[in-house]
């Protein structure tokens, strides 16, 4: 909330962060067919989905301001990682030309659940991989469509924001025998912070919601055999329920985040943990005053102790929605050839071997191509919050810090955006512990701090 004082006045009024513009929202199934590559943990006995869970949808959110300019796209589809760049700039460059819209107008952002398929051309001769090209192509033309659609349903209405939390998410990074390994944590508090939208038309309409959250979703791994959204898709069935309109999920900075319980096969817990979201987000849906509304101090009621009565009231939301995308040089961490790294798993179980060879091998596929890489940023000011997007995994802290930094502002921080998603950003303590997401990303100690000080950088300058 925003106070205009430190002492409240009858007459006051504080509001939730918002917006109030032009909005549109759709969706679209975009489900992988049964039979296409799902393989994404080493010990995965087969290679191919056997069947469904529950549908993959993907969402798009339409903005533009009141008084015109060019609008912003941000759409988020349940699906895994893009295995190479390749992959992710055939669908942002076919998006960009069918929509009209500038790359720093565009956001695509992946739920990076665990169990969907190989979104990757580059498997196609392999078991299941026959599918991928052509689910590619129908992912890429849902998109467009979408896109189209929420464009084309822009309308008056707002956006406003409420704050709420959820225990699903877990500290993954813990000490088992001496050893780093990923998992659950006891001994560390994780960010528990979900970042609800509501988005409205002009009549108080629901359109849709926007959630956003950090944890991996990994409930679900080796011993499952179904595409699944994880627990996006419950979260979305409880909230779509409650509310008649799509859900547009936006994962968070969960780089060192996941379920306490996960590994699992059974599709039941990984709905247990989305009910849980779900319910979560709708109790912070429930805090928000009426749409367009905020609270104002009515009066002081004498009883037997002074009582002061705020009341909703008709507030005028911040307008100005502005684009920004820079790109950060990053720096490289020393990296083994893929002969060396034959050799130091050599003693692990095969599979296991060839899954992380196969990504060794697609990182330095057009990402890495001298002594350091460019890591773009896009920030994106709806009104009074904003949103700070990449391509990467960074760790919590990022979102922590920037929110920190930023109290007034309404911060939606999300991974896996215009990008593969393969790179970790973790931080320096990680190294020092050589953590998995530590010797796994191509980049250097401190590229965390370097997105962060960017961020920074850029929400100072685009809330000017």
């Amino acid at each position: 909330m925003t106070a205009a004082t430190n002492t409240s006045r009858v007459g006051d009024v504080v509001r939730p962060r918002g917006f109030a513009g032009l909005v549109g929202m759709a969706q679209r199934d975009v489900t992988p067919p049964v039979g296409i590559r799902n393989r994404n943990w080493g010990p995965a006995t087969v290679d191919i989905a056997e069947g469904v869970h529950r549908p993959f949808l993907l969402v798009a959110l339409a903005l533009r301001a009141a008084d015109g300019g060019d609008p912003v796209v941000v759409i988020g589809v349940d699906a895994t990682w893009w295995r190479r760049v390749s992959d992710f700039t055939e669908t942002r460059d076919l998006l960009l030309r069918e929509l009209g819209l500038s790359e720093q107008n565009l956001l695509f952002s992946l739920s990076h659940t665990h169990a969907g398929a190989v979104l990757g051309a580059g498997h196609a001769t392999l078991p299941g991989g026959e599918l991928i090209p052509g689910y590619l192509e129908e992912l890429r033309q849902a998109a467009v469509a979408a896109g189209r659609e929420a464009l084309g349903a822009l309308q008056p209405g707002a956006v406003q924001w409420a704050t709420g939390h959820c225990d699903l998410a877990a500290n993954r990074e813990a000490q088992v025998d001496g050893r780093a390994v990923v998992g659950f944590d006891p001994t560390v508090t994780a960010d528990d912070a979900v970042l609800v939208g509501r988005v409205t038309a002009a009549d108080g309409r629901v359109l849709g919601t926007v959630v956003n959250y950090a944890c991996h979703p990994t409930t679900l791994a080796w011993e499952n055999r179904l595409l699944s959204p994880d627990y996006v898709g419950a979260m979305r069935e409880t909230v779509e329920q409650a509310t008649g309109a799509p859900c547009l999920f936006l994962q968070g900075a969960s780089g060192d985040l996941a379920p306490r319980e996960q590994y699992v096969g059974d599709v039941a817990v990984a709905d247990r943990h989305g009910r849980a979201l779900g319910h979560s987000a709708l109790a912070a849906l429930g805090t928000l005053p009426p749409p367009g509304s905020g609270w104002q101090l009515d009066r002081i009621v004498e009883s037997g102790a002074p009582l002061a009565c705020w009341r909703t009231a008709p507030v005028q939301l911040p307008g100005e929605l502005a684009t920004d995308r820079v790109e950060i040089t990053m720096p490289l961490r020393p990296l083994p050839t893929i002969q060396e790294l034959e050799a130091e798993w050599a003693d692990i179980d095969p599979l296991s071997r060839d899954e992380r060879l196969s990504r060794a091998r697609d990182l330095r596929d057009g990402y890495i191509t001298g002594d350091t890489v460019i890591h773009p940023l896009w920030t994106v000011r709806i009104g009074d919050a904003v949103i700070v997007a990449h391509p990467g995994e960074a760790y919590a802290a990022f979102q922590t810090d920037l929110r920190d930094r930023f109290p007034d502002l309404a911060v939606v921080a999300v991974n896996l955006t215009n990008g593969p998603g393969f790179v970790y950003l973790p931080t320096d303590e990680a190294y020092q512990r050589n953590a998995y997401q530590a010797w796994q990303t191509a980049l250097a100690e401190g590229a965390l701090a370097r997105l962060t000080a960017a961020a920074v950088e850029r929400i100072t300058a685009i809330m000017r």
